[in-house]
């Protein structure tokens, strides 16, 4: 299985195909400064101090052999094996934080030999805020690497923590799941790798995509000294925007009484490729720019689409309901409250149903948004996601982001502590994210512009690049973690992320990704699957 465990941090996990939980390893093997008692290797128990605030319950260190780790759990966060995992020490530290009744686990790993000087930690996907298969994965690339639980169930779509006994907000695991574990993982970890090692780590990353890239924000915004370089891609900030907004298509079909099938929005996506594809100069199955996609939706009223032995006629009402799905949620008086799914994206996460034996077709929200906002929003485990209406979307909408931004939204743009510090931040998002409008991640961007100084001054320290036809923390081949080191390290800031793309026929083709706020364009001739075929232009305005 690739190093790639998708991100089910807003779980790009379909529910039934388990697409996307992701906590990305670095592909690269060079090293960090050697220190000069780099052989120096003690795996045995021993004591560290407490991070401000707790109390360490718990330190074992056990030295494991060279072999084949069998993750746990079930897929896609567990259930499958990392062959190759060389020996190293598990060190597993336990904190608790008085009158809170938390017992957050950091689980640190390190290689007994072929250490590379660095320290990662590795974030989580959904409602899990760490991910063991991440750790193996990384400690095959010689980092001493690290992750945390945060005290929470680790399965990725369990929120039941959510509420205490009495119906209230746990406020102590909310706090660890958002902010304090992530900063108690980076101040327990770099401690174990000074005491296995006899010395610090050269450098501290963070590595994480979805929920795992929130993660790598809220370090950047909150604690911008625990690390060097923070890769956080497809990043689950606007927490409370984009968790709500992904209830939008429910609500629209809810609405309307209409839910069209797999195949007529699958039809809406073809398309849509089909026109807005050429506009980078070629026609090859990736659409550059999807935010200058003018794609009318209405263009396929009466369209005739064939699919399971059947023929549907795409109708004004099925049109209506893409077209909301793709503007995203408004208020009643028509201002935009968040982005709607990018075109191009797959619908099928977030505009499941199901048809009883009756035939009354109701919705099946995504677990993550319906999780939240029946957990923590209503306080309801049983609330009904699947019908909402306008006027209750938008109550729930305020709610959320007046509750839990402070605590969770992940939003502060105000980057200019992690600056200072010296930090880099790298985000890759695909274009194609059914999960997190990559548009939020883009309005982010522009708003820590619009704070620091503007685009040239930012990307001394931040840059962003969106990659064409992309899923959810699906992103293969890239070479993200060594473009970040080398920019902390050397003072290499990449202009571009290689990657492989996949393409609308299947096929696999690799490409530079461009920085924000330049696409890929067709240089007129030579191979489209060739990266040299393509250049980084300015959007058309």
């Amino acid at each position: 299985m690739k190093r790639q465990i998708l991100a089910l941090a807003t779980v790009g996990v379909t529910v039934a195909g388990a697409a996307a939980i992701y906590a990305l390893v670095d592909r690269s093997n060079d090293s960090a400064a050697a220190p000069s008692n780099a052989n120096a290797f003690n795996c045995s128990t021993f004591q560290i101090p407490a991070p401000t605030g707790a109390t360490v319950e718990s330190l074992t260190a056990t030295a494991v052999p060279a072999g084949t780790f069998q993750v746990p759990g079930t897929p896609p966060l567990g259930g499958y094996p990392v062959p190759d995992v060389p020996a190293h020490c598990e060190v597993t530290v336990t904190v608790t934080h008085p009158g809170a009744n938390d017992h957050a686990k950091v689980q640190v790993w390190l290689p007994e030999s072929g250490w590379n000087g660095r320290f990662q930690a590795v974030g989580g996907a959904a409602y899990a805020a760490g991910n063991i298969g991440s750790v193996a994965a990384a400690v095959k690339q010689g980092y001493a690497v690290g992750t945390t639980d945060a005290g929470v169930d680790t399965s990725g779509l369990n929120s039941s923590w959510a509420l205490n006994p009495d119906g209230r907000i746990n406020t102590a695991l909310l706090e660890n799941f958002s902010s304090r574990s992530v900063h108690e993982l980076a101040v327990v970890g770099k401690q174990v790798v000074n005491d296995v090692y006899g010395h610090a780590a050269s450098y501290a990353y963070w590595n994480g995509c979805s929920t795992g890239g929130r993660q790598g924000y809220m370090e950047a915004q909150k604690y911008p000294t625990d690390f060097n370089g923070i890769n956080a891609d497809a990043p689950a900030i606007n927490w409370n925007q984009f968790e709500v907004a992904t209830l939008w298509p429910q609500v629209v079909m809810n609405q309307a009484h209409t839910y069209p099938t797999t195949c007529e929005f699958n039809a809406f996506n073809q398309a849509a490729v089909k026109a807005c594809d050429p506009q980078d100069g070629v026609a090859d199955g990736l659409i550059s720019d999807p935010s200058h996609c003018n794609f009318d939706p209405r263009s396929l009223i009466g369209t005739k689409v064939a699919c399971d032995g059947k023929e549907y006629t795409i109708s004004e009402a099925v049109t209506e309901v893409v077209r909301k799905i793709w503007d995203g949620p408004r208020d009643g008086n028509g201002r935009r409250l968040w982005y709607g799914l990018p075109i191009g994206a797959d619908f099928s996460n977030l505009t499941a149903s199901t048809t009883g034996p009756d035939g009354v077709t109701v919705g099946a929200p995504f677990p993550v948004p319906a999780q939240w906002v029946a957990n923590f929003v209503e306080k309801q485990p049983a609330f009904d996601t699947a019908s909402l209406t306008y006027a209750q979307f938008d109550q729930i909408f305020h709610q959320a982001r007046s509750e839990f931004d402070s605590a969770i939204g992940t939003a502060d743009p105000n980057l200019s502590a992690f600056r200072d510090a010296g930090g880099k931040i790298i985000t890759w998002q695909g274009d194609a994210d059914q999960l997190i409008p990559t548009a939020g991640t883009v309005d982010y961007r522009n708003r820590v512009d619009a704070q620091l100084g503007g685009t040239a001054e930012v990307d001394d320290f931040y840059r962003v690049f969106l990659a064409p036809g992309v899923a959810h923390c699906a992103l293969t081949g890239s070479n993200d973690m060594t473009a970040l080191t080398a920019w902390v390290e050397h003072g290499q800031a990449p202009d571009v992320l290689r990657a492989d793309l996949t393409n609308a026929t299947g096929q696999t083709v690799s490409r530079d990704i461009c920085r924000l706020p330049f696409v890929s364009h067709y240089n007129g001739d030579g191979d489209p699957a060739s990266p040299a075929s393509f250049r980084c232009v300015a959007p058309t305005p």
